[in-house]
């Protein structure tokens, strides 16, 4: 019942979040779906309630917990219930943004006060800078170096250690590889190598070699 699964039953949502609200003196936000399944929206009552609880924010993904991911996220709703005059605090939007383009057409179209993130910020974090550029300038920033790639695969693998310890955060580093490098030639090779990494010496050891490679590669196409 954690989770998405509230939305099935309002007044647990509303009390759940009256009492995190009651407990601190920092903002408090909530982020939810439109409903748990088609015959069941109802994120209009639910923006009302969550925004009586004192909540400062809503960010909403514009799909139901039954479509999980699937589907295109029906922003519609979002629009709606921005344009409910009993809506005061900000209403943020999230589902299927993955480039700036589509920020800014989104933030335009459906006049919500942000956009929000998720799974195509996975391995490329770069993306957010990327909006913020392109709604500033009109341009795109040139992509990731496969240093930037490089550093940012050993900042995560340097905290995911702090974490979780140097074993078990390199190993769970190993389903971040892919993304990071994704669309880069020739990385399938090196996968198999990260995917043997257990310490940071050897991660340092790997990315001096992946370097070297790259800057050979390129040179080379150059």
């Amino acid at each position: 019942g954690a989770g998405a699964g509230v939305l099935k039953d309002i007044d647990l949502m509303v009390r759940l979040t009256k009492a995190v609200v009651r407990s601190t003196s920092l903002p408090v936000t909530v982020k939810t779906r439109l409903g748990w399944d088609s015959n069941s929206i109802n994120i209009d009552e639910v923006a009302e309630r969550l925004q009586e609880t004192g909540i400062k924010a809503l960010t909403i993904h514009a799909r139901t917990r039954a479509q999980m991911y699937k589907g295109e996220a029906d922003w519609e709703h979002i629009s709606r219930i921005k344009q409910n005059p009993n809506i005061e605090i900000p209403i943020f939007g999230n589902g299927d943004i993955d480039s700036p383009e589509k920020a800014l057409e989104y933030k335009q179209k459906y006049a919500c006060d942000g956009i929000m993130i998720g799974r195509a910020a996975i391995g490329y974090p770069w993306i957010f800078n990327e909006i913020k550029h392109f709604f500033e300038t009109g341009e795109h920033l040139p992509a990731p170096t496969i240093e930037d790639r490089l550093l940012a695969v050993r900042q995560h693998a340097e905290w995911s250690a702090e974490w979780k310890g140097e074993r078990l955060g390199l190993v769970e580093m190993r389903q971040h590889y892919s993304n990071y490098f994704r669309g880069v030639p020739h990385f399938k090779d090196f996968r198999k190598k990260f995917l043997e990494v257990f310490t940071l010496e050897e991660m340092d050891i790997l990315i001096r070699e992946t370097q070297e490679f790259y800057t050979q590669y390129l040179a080379q196409q150059a």
